[in-house]
């Protein structure tokens, strides 16, 4: 190991080993949130960057491309629950050119006209006939499965065998099975898209021969036009609150939001109509239409008839008078006279108002002023109400309990109070771990300063010292032995060890040191 290295290493076990218990867990912990964040950094650069390779596809799909993307090693990550599948973004085009070469997924390639591809020359008529109703049943399922909210769909057609031995030929006829995502419910304007989207679809069929079920069993549109009671209860439920919306925003307005309560009862007629009627209509002054005139006239010489004329009670009348010149006329004129006719087709859609009643209820204390029969007045114009069908309208003034509430909003105001001074506590406990390790920081640094200023200073080279002897010696002949007195113990300088002493102190604390200098001179100042 390099000179350098040894040093440096020996250095830091000096420093480690000066410091207390603390201070050591403050440092093994910053020094492993700083670990943590090198490796989190690291991984988060070092991830790749995921792009969708499909979306949408059915749990079937997606687990044979999960067997493929495992058989070639390529990383994946699912996401939608599973119906999206997630590829690094450098191997997405290779990816989706392989697994596609692999016919995958297979479900979008299933059905619709497809199938029409890998028919045989040889097939009989019968099953082009079924593999073309298949094709048109895979086509129309994509398109109602691309609406939005629908998961999946399944249509079934009944088309009628094309003969000449029948003399009515029956309407083809559809069912659609719908499935939608998760909370999602399909609007009354969604299913008559769907149910217009099929008939449209297929040649002879009407929105009325169409049948929308969905998952729950429920009958969304049945045959013959009606709405299924899922359907209508949803469309008068919708036709209610667009009613009680419409009356809760003017009331707003006038007593203030929570002061005035409106509930909405109406009754729709899902009945479908078909009514003709004619009407003639003879106007004066307009030339007739055909006209003839028959004239019978004869002239000639006659008598009296024999036995007289018939009087009253068939009684022959003696002498009675006769057209003695024997003259005949007879005239008739017949008219067809010109008649307008009016024919009227009239056909009521399903969904009409037949009754609706609408009752309010206004606080006490915020309406005691308003005239009871102008709001009723008000209300009525707002809802719509008609009389003459039936409908009825009351508005009373009544005490509200406010107690719920009150008691709601205290709670609501609770909660809100804990919710800040829980982020508040959150806030001041980050400030403070982050207090720390900035001062941990500081601290470290300090010592590690220290320290090199320490490892700086310069040693004084002495250079080598000779040692002098200086034993006293006295004079004796040179036969003599010669006595030595022992040597003289080193003096110390007790005064020079307290200043280095104080000069170590002063450079580990000099605030401490500082302060009882500055506290020795306020004491020095009083005296």
């Amino acid at each position: 190991m390099p000179a350098q290295l040894t040093s440096a290493v020996e250095r830091l076990k000096a420093v480690v080993a000066q410091f207390t218990l603390a201070q050591r867990t403050l440092a093994l912990i910053g020094v492993a949130g700083l670990v943590l964040g090198l490796i989190a950094l690291s991984s988060w650069m070092t991830k790749p960057t995921m792009s969708p390779l499909f979306s949408g596809v059915s749990a079937a799909d997606a687990s044979a491309i999960v067997d493929q993307l495992n058989g070639e090693g390529v990383p994946y990550e699912l996401a939608d629950g599973g119906s999206t599948i997630l590829v690094p973004a450098d191997k997405l085009y290779a990816t989706r050119l392989s697994v596609a070469a692999a016919g995958l997924p297979a479900s979008s390639d299933g059905g619709g006209y497809s199938l029409l591809d890998d028919m045989g020359m040889t097939a009989s008529e019968f099953q082009q006939q079924v593999t073309y109703q298949r094709a048109m049943e895979g086509e129309l399922s994509k398109t109602i499965g691309a609406i939005k909210g629908v998961e999946a769909a399944t249509v079934k057609l009944a088309m009628p065998e094309e003969t000449v031995f029948v003399a009515e030929k029956a309407d083809p006829t559809a069912s659609v099975f719908v499935q939608t995502k998760q909370g999602v419910t399909l609007e009354s304007g969604q299913v008559q898209s769907i149910v217009h989207l099929v008939s449209s679809g297929i040649q002879g069929m009407s929105p009325t021969d169409v049948a929308v079920i969905d998952a729950q069993g429920r009958v969304l549109s049945a045959i013959g036009g009606a709405a299924g009671s899922g359907l209508s209860d949803q469309q008068t439920g919708e036709y209610e609150q667009r009613v009680s919306a419409s009356v809760q925003a003017m009331l707003d307005r006038l007593v203030g939001p929570g002061k005035a309560v409106v509930a909405v009862n109406a009754e729709l007629n899902y009945d479908n109509t078909d009514r003709t009627s004619e009407t003639f209509d003879a106007t004066e002054g307009v030339p007739p239409l055909s006209s003839s005139t028959t004239r019978e006239e004869y002239t000639g010489t006659g008598g009296t008839p024999v036995g007289g004329v018939l009087g009253p009670d068939n009684i022959a009348v003696p002498g009675g008078a006769g057209n003695a010149d024997g003259t005949y006329l007879k005239e008739s004129e017949v008219t067809n006279p010109a008649v307008n006719k009016v024919t009227e087709r009239t056909t009521t859609a399903p969904g009409s108002v037949e009754r609706q009643s609408v009752s309010v209820v206004v606080d006490a204390a915020a309406g005691g002023a308003l005239n009871m029969v102008e709001l009723e007045g008000l209300v009525a114009a707002a809802a719509g109400i008609d009389a003459a069908r039936g409908d009825t309208v009351q508005v009373s003034r009544m005490v509200f309990d406010t107690q719920t509430a009150d008691a709601a909003q205290e709670a609501l105001a609770i909660a809100a109070a804990e919710e800040k001074a829980a982020e508040q506590a959150e806030l001041i406990r980050s400030a403070a771990i982050a207090g720390g390790i900035v001062l941990l920081l500081l601290v470290m640094a300090i010592m590690a300063k220290r320290r090199s200023s320490r490892a700086r200073r310069e040693a004084l080279d002495l250079g080598e010292l000779q040692v002098v002897d200086t034993t006293p010696r006295l004079p004796f002949d040179d036969d003599d032995a010669v006595l030595a007195l022992p040597a003289p113990e080193p003096t110390v300088d007790e005064a020079a060890i307290r200043r280095a002493e104080i000069g170590a102190l002063a450079e580990e604390q000099p605030g401490e040191v500082a302060d009882l200098l500055r506290g020795w001179l306020v004491e020095g100042g009083k005296r």
